[in-house]
């Protein structure tokens, strides 16, 4: 299969597509994979709050059976192959974007697909804050609003920096699988070139440029979590 990958006319093939199609490529992934994980965690993020202060036990206690059609609308979302969510989505896409095809509609089936599960990595953090300090909070008569927004958000910033970490590089992932449905950035390279056209050293270009996005986004997500974690900060001084 790999037989002519790596002769000199595929490496004369692979630095020119390298020069003129990847600098496109590498902004589009990036403004895709952020983009989509910013609008998901608008979404997800009060979603998961929802689900541990509407909880029987919570600051916001909702009716039982919210919580269990919200948790079976996150599962069921969550269920979905990425693939087949991006078909089943297609009216959804082309309501908002106008269009099935091309790099904006990818957008769509990314949020659609990574706010559930930054609902429930919101959800995994904020049921860490220690219950003493909500309890302290109650005491000294804070609303419910006021114990979600001063109390467990900021107690639970460096696990939800280190959740969104996670987000965006399963959205990452996720992108890479765009080129399916005529989606730009790094996956249409791989797909366009790897898939179809057997050029094996473009794909394996693609391939590293992804493997490298990723580190690039958890190294970053990791020092911001650090930084925000007290305790560390604590123990540094």
């Amino acid at each position: 299969m790999f037989e002519n990958a790596f002769t000199s006319e595929a490496w004369e093939t692979a630095v020119k597509v390298f020069l003129s199609e990847f600098p496109l490529a590498i902004w589009e992934t990036v403004y895709v994979t952020v983009l989509s994980t910013f609008f998901a965690i608008l979404i997800g993020l009060p979603l998961g709050v929802l689900l541990v202060a509407g909880d029987k036990n919570g600051v916001l206690p909702l009716p039982s059976w919210i919580l269990k059609t919200l948790g079976v609308i996150i599962n069921l979302l969550r269920s979905v192959p990425f693939l087949i969510l991006m078909v089943l989505v297609f009216p959804i896409t082309r309501t908002i974007v106008g269009t099935v095809v091309g790099t904006p509609a990818t957008i769509v089936p990314l949020v659609i697909a990574a706010f559930p599960f930054i609902a429930r990595l919101t959800e995994s953090s904020l049921r860490d804050v220690d219950p003493n300090i909500i309890e302290a909070a109650q005491s000294m008569g804070a609303s419910p609003l006021q114990i979600i927004t001063k109390v467990m958000i900021p107690e639970s910033i460096p696990s939800l920096l280190s959740n969104a970490t996670i987000a965006i590089t399963t959205v990452l992932g996720y992108s890479a699988m765009s080129g399916i449905i005529g989606g730009g950035g790094l996956g249409k390279i791989a797909l366009n070139y790897g898939y179809y056209r057997y050029k094996y050293l473009i794909m394996i270009f693609a391939v590293i440029l992804l493997i490298l996005l990723v580190q690039l986004f958890q190294t970053c997500g990791t020092k911001l979590a650090i930084r925000s974690d007290k305790r560390l900060k604590n123990k540094l001084e």
